[in-house]
């Protein structure tokens, strides 16, 4: 008996060893990780690799200001209903309880201490087994919520442990990641930063060249927008700008970037995408901003915009300026012809 005591005890203690060489992995792989959206595709399947369950996601905030925290596309193993926002607002009495809490919550925790509203049942419906805070400096930045377990024993409280642990480096990584964001996004359109565009630009244009991955550049202009600095104010200039951004940042997808150029300029990356696709794109942004109907100081605004393709060329773009000034002449070729249209390079 003492010693199947001693065996156990040993086994024990080489999990725990191993256990701890994964966090120590995991800090590094989650540290060399700076965009945020990898950083969020990496943390689900850590976790559901190291929790041993069939689904994870992760609540955050869309952006650095927003007042709550959203599934997005932060889910794997999970199906969604469409009935639900799966949106939590910041001030909601569970976001104050996981404040408070270093721990794992089940369900059950949770609608004891909180009182169930429509606010929290987009996270009942995902049934999750343990709901767990992920917090830096006392502060929540996220929700991991993990689906249904793969064996039928419950979590023990060695790996409870175990996946507040992981949490913890999962919630300095997102820190790192928004304070990136912050650092590297137009305030106002909640677009990237010109000089960040580049810097990631070129980056992807070295994967383009080993790889051979066609690569996309798509520069659009808003149409006579002094008129509305001018007739209406810069007010509305600014709104104006923001459904803009809005319409574009829909129309891109994880892999592709945003960014505004400057004043009234935006630029899109496109990854794997050859000029046939990013014309088609291109000309979705532009149509479904010639359908806007902007309301502003009970006023129904239009506008359009220009737009100018380039497809990355090895021969040509020597440099990640080179394909957007190219994008660039083929904008300058749209306004030339009228505007309201997209031209290629």
């Amino acid at each position: 008996m003492a010693k199947s005591k001693a065996s156990v005890a040993g086994a024990s203690a080489e999990k725990q060893i191993y256990d701890l060489k994964q966090l120590l992995e995991i800090s590094k792989s989650l540290n060399s990780v700076i965009d945020f959206s990898t950083l969020i595709e990496a943390l689900l399947y850590t976790c559901m690799g190291q929790m041993k369950t069939l689904g994870v996601a992760i609540f955050t905030k869309k952006n650095f200001d927003a007042s709550y925290f959203q599934l997005n596309r932060n889910y794997c193993g999970f199906e969604l209903q469409s009935d639900y926002d799966y949106a939590i607002p910041e001030e909601h009495p569970l976001i104050k309880l996981l404040n408070q809490q270093n721990s794992c919550m089940t369900m059950d925790d949770i609608k004891k201490a909180v009182e169930p509203d429509g606010s929290i049942d987009c996270l009942i419906a995902l049934a999750p087994t343990l709901v767990v805070p992920l917090k830096t400096k006392n502060h929540i930045n996220g929700i991991l919520v993990l689906g249904e377990q793969i064996t039928a024993e419950p979590y023990s409280a060695y790996e409870k442990e175990h996946i507040l642990n992981i949490a913890s480096l999962a919630a300095i990584a997102i820190s790192n990641a928004a304070l990136l964001e912050m650092t590297t996004t137009d305030m106002m359109t909640h677009l990237k930063l010109k000089h960040y565009f580049y810097t990631v630009l070129m980056e992807k244009l070295e994967t383009c060249d080993s790889q051979g991955i066609p690569m996309s550049v798509v520069m659009l202009d808003i149409d006579f927008f002094k008129k509305f600095n001018d007739t209406y104010g810069h007010a509305c200039g600014d709104v104006v700008l923001q459904k803009v951004a809005s319409v574009i940042q829909q129309n891109t997808r994880n892999q592709d970037m945003a960014a505004r150029y400057g004043g009234e300029e935006f630029v899109v990356m496109l990854c794997d995408t050859p000029i046939a696709a990013a014309e088609k794109i291109a000309e979705r942004i532009r149509s479904s901003i010639a359908n806007l109907d902007i309301l502003y100081d009970e006023l129904h605004l239009s506008l359009t915009i220009s737009a100018g393709v380039a497809e990355y060329d090895k021969e040509q773009d020597l440099t990640a300026k080179n394909l957007v000034d190219r994008a660039d002449k083929a904008l300058y070729t749209s306004k030339q012809n009228g505007r309201n249209r997209v031209s290629i390079a």
